[in-house]
């Protein structure tokens, strides 16, 4: 079964949505309304009632015509015989978002054991079980239980380029919510939960040729690392991993949540770092981070220049780039004489401090002068916007970025509100702490040098992954 089933299917039964107070499963039918799914909606339930204008049937048999995937969310004890009649039916895919299987224990397991035998009998794929479901924005496909219409605005309407796997419904949300505010939207989103068929790697692959320009995952557990180092390394794509469970502490914690056993971090980093696979430091950094991919170039070297007009700023950001293994760029003297006749600067070397410059076309001389510079490779601007002019300098300093193919990541030293009124106003990829800013230069020269490893590097690569296979094996 090819893996647009589950995100764009033409027909769907939601079972277990009935009209009873608090059904989760209803949500889904109600979502599917409110959005105008364009395909036929099926609720299904003892009493084969209609549940937010989706027709009810008693079992999935009964449903008219073809049914194309199936998302289940009931007691744990009656999916395997749901699964059994989605197969009877001819049912393509499932989706089971019901708990208490691999990760309650052996009885859970076996009940696990028995649906994926149905699989295999029937020839169905099966996302989860124990997941929160699937977001397609770009077709107004969610199968997300709990959904409120109207709750998630933009990032929930609006389609863009990023898309997501994510073993935590609750991150998902996290995400969605984030993302109202940001310049990024999503493409998709995943809730894989236990993994038991479809994983991590296979949905990198087919994220790989949707139309995703960047990939963010959230794993507690990884089932196969060969097989994920060896679909990352074909994707040239940024993969952004967040992993829980680096302590003994956090692994117990998500073998509770979804049957994750504990991995060794020490070889998922390595393996990580040869399949070009981005780790990510916080959470947060996975709804933070891919707008350096989405807006600004590559990061193709480590000579940075800082632009302020706050001397104190300036200083804060020189060492959190040195801290993070970056250069302050060496400005040349004729790059430094440039700079001196665009107005009364306090400082032309790097840092450059503009003080309380109040004319636009300086902010715009001095970015073209370093974006220009050979010396430099990126720029970390932080531009308190205390006049609109700033803001009129910033959006030309994005166009800059692109002819020059510089990145910069931009930090305006505003309180957090005013960033992100500016950010979802004017559409600038503004980060919200100087740290975040230095974080996105780390991931874009990490990307940078991911893909030239993968451009020249791969049979280099399979050398390394032969000599060790451990490494890849026990991730």
């Amino acid at each position: 079964m090819n893996l647009e089933s589950f995100f764009n299917p033409k027909s769907v039964a939601v079972v277990g949505a009935s009209n009873t107070p608090f059904n989760l499963a209803a949500t889904i039918c109600n979502i599917l309304k409110y959005k105008s799914y364009h395909g036929a909606v099926y609720a299904v339930n003892r009493k084969a009632e209609e549940v937010h204008g989706c027709p009810g049937y008693a079992s999935v048999k009964d449903i008219p015509g073809e049914v194309e995937l199936a998302v289940i969310l009931i007691s744990a004890k009656q999916v395997p015989g749901v699964v059994r009649e989605c197969g009877e039916k001819g049912v393509r895919g499932v989706i089971i978002e019901s708990a208490g299987f691999s990760e309650a224990g052996p009885e859970g397991q076996a009940m696990q054991d028995e649906i994926d035998g149905y699989l295999k009998k029937y020839n169905m794929r099966m996302l989860g079980p124990n997941c929160l479901g699937v977001l397609n924005a770009a077709n107004s496909f969610c199968c997300f239980y709990g959904i409120i219409p109207g709750r998630y605005g933009d990032g929930f309407s609006t389609p863009g380029t990023v898309s997501y796997i994510i073993q935590s419904g609750g991150i998902g949300a996290l995400v969605l919510d984030s993302f109202n505010k940001d310049v990024c939207k999503v493409n998709k989103a995943v809730s894989i939960g236990n993994m038991a068929d479809v994983d991590e790697s296979d949905l990198i692959e087919y994220f790989n040729g949707d139309g995703t320009e960047v990939i963010g995952l959230y794993l507690e557990n990884v089932r196969n690392g060969r097989k994920l180092m060896d679909t990352a390394r074909r994707v040239t794509k940024p993969i952004l991993a967040f992993k829980v469970g680096r302590t003994s502490e956090g692994s117990a914690a998500a073998a509770s949540h979804t049957a994750g056993m504990a991995n060794n971090d020490i070889v998922f980093d390595n393996a990580c770092r040869q399949a070009g696979i981005i780790r990510l430091k916080s959470i947060s950094e996975l709804h933070a981070m891919p707008k350096m991919f989405t807006t600004m170039p590559l990061l193709r070297g480590k000579n940075i220049a800082v632009m302020s007009n706050s001397g104190a700023f300036g200083g804060i950001a020189a060492d959190l780039l040195i801290e993070s293994g970056f250069s302050m760029a060496k400005l040349t003297p004729a790059t430094q004489e440039r700079l001196a006749k665009t107005g009364q600067l306090f400082n032309v070397k790097n840092p450059v401090d503009l003080g309380p410059t109040l004319n636009k076309q300086t902010f715009v001389d001095i970015f073209d002068i370093l974006l220009s510079a050979d010396e430099v490779d990126g720029l970390l601007p932080v531009p308190n916007v205390w006049l609109d002019v700033v803001i009129e300098a910033i959006l030309e300093l994005m166009a800059m970025c692109r002819h020059y193919n510089k990145p910069a990541a931009i930090y305006i030293p505003n309180a957090i509100d005013r960033i992100l009124t500016i950010r979802e106003k004017h559409g600038i990829p503004t980060f919200e702490s100087p740290e975040e800013a230095t974080r996105a230069l780390v991931v874009s020269h990490q990307q940078y040098r991911y893909l030239q490893k993968k451009e020249t590097g791969n049979h280099e690569n399979d050398l390394n992954r032969r000599a060790k296979p451990e490494a890849a094996c026990a991730v």
